[in-house]
């Protein structure tokens, strides 16, 4: 198993409520996997325990088989190339598309910026043709919709060029089927380049076409995990999006 992300009896607790509770999970490299479970399942708060949003109540957080990152602050972790997207898009809306793109890039301050400015403007202009947004590279990141909002923090976490693992949250919500189409494109294209992705979102007809393995939570816990045909047939899967 060539796993990029593991956890071990991951916990988180909020006072007397319980948001993750012992959770192994493994996330495979280049594998593209999808996470879902009705609201308040824990999946958002699983998200942000891995990238050090939150600190676990317990458990562990290991990357690539060796390096344990359980409690790091999010920097140190993103630069591992441990990345992830939030549900309402954060970007930088005065600035340009191209500003908001070469960002990350030139985060590491050991870098020359005008060694490599060159390379990097190339790079954002081949990931912003890739989300279909390159005609808009000089304009603010506000004057942007939502679905191409959503395309520009996608791409933009592409501008690390040693990124391992992608962490998309709702990457699909409140977007039309086109945005729909070229997220899942880009997806499959990064994903075929060693990229590996967990994908949290309600939409399951792009959790089925995009995702060949998906997990469930409820109530913290995983309770299922598989093929999407597999899984929805279920009872107790069922059970936890109905209430019964």
């Amino acid at each position: 198993m060539d796993a990029i992300i593991q956890t071990k009896k991951l916990k988180k607790q909020f006072g007397g409520l319980v948001a993750v509770n012992g959770v192994d999970f493994t996330l495979e490299r280049g594998e593209v996997r999808g996470l879902i479970g009705p609201n308040g399942s824990g999946k958002t708060t699983f998200i942000n325990l891995i990238t050090g949003v939150y600190e676990p109540t317990a458990g562990e957080v290991i990357f690539n088989n060796k390096v344990n990152i359980t409690g790091w602050a999010p920097n140190k972790i993103a630069q591992l190339g441990i990345l992830r997207t939030f549900q309402i898009p954060r970007l930088f809306g005065d600035m340009t598309l191209l500003e908001n793109m070469l960002i990350p890039r030139f985060a590491d301050f050991s870098m020359d910026y005008w060694v490599h400015y060159a390379k990097a403007v190339e790079r954002a202009d081949e990931l912003l043709d890739m989300a279909g947004i390159i005609h808009l590279r000089d304009h603010p990141a506000k004057t942007l919709s939502g679905g191409q909002k959503a395309l520009l923090q996608m791409a933009r976490g592409f501008m690390v060029d040693h990124i391992a693992v992608f962490m998309l949250d709702e990457p699909f919500a409140g977007v039309n089927i086109v945005v729909k189409d070229t997220i899942m494109s880009m997806i499959k294209r990064m994903a075929a380049e060693g990229v590996s992705f967990l994908l949290v979102s309600h939409e399951m007809t792009s959790i089925r076409q995009t995702c060949p393995r998906v997990t469930v939570l409820a109530e913290g816990a995983v309770i299922a995990d598989g093929s999407m045909d597999e899984i929805v047939s279920q009872q107790h899967v069922i059970d936890a999006y109905l209430g019964g």
